[in-house]
């Protein structure tokens, strides 16, 4: 079976994929600024709450792990924040989907649909991983 050719415009194709493209364009803005600006160095971005109450969430480390891989430092990447280091192939990939769907000329995405045991065990695997980064000598810990 295959799927009939959309006969579009280029301004009608502008249209679907600007979502997508302005995204990555803020996306890469924000990855050249955490580049130049160092969020290892204290207070250079202001100050997570719950790092201030001594509790690691599951997004802390994530600037300073953008920060590394703009330098191509992996591991310390990892270090920062391993679980948002396993969540960039998946992120890449939605917004890949998103931009192909548009391209090609399919109507607006339906949000995706997600089974709950998916929904529940990413959750899961969120306050696993808080738990763990806040154990004593943790080495999740950012």
């Amino acid at each position: 079976m295959t799927l009939p050719r959309a006969t579009a415009t280029p301004a009608d194709r502008w249209t679907r994929v600007r979502g997508p493209v302005l995204g990555a364009a803020v996306a890469a803005g924000l990855t050249v600024a955490l580049h130049f600006r160092d969020p290892h160095e204290s207070g250079s971005w202001g100050f997570c709450p719950s790092a201030a109450m001594g509790v690691y969430c599951p997004g802390c480390g994530g600037l300073r792990a953008v920060n590394d891989l703009t330098n191509l430092d992996f591991a310390a990447a990892a270090s920062s924040n391993l679980l948002f280091i396993a969540l960039i192939p998946l992120i890449l990939g939605l917004w890949v989907r998103r931009l192909v769907v548009g391209w090609r000329g399919g109507g607006p995405m339906q949000p995706t649909r997600v089974h709950w045991w998916l929904g529940a065990g990413l959750i899961g695997v969120a306050v696993v991983f808080t738990v763990l980064r806040n154990l004593p000598g943790s080495w999740l810990a950012p």
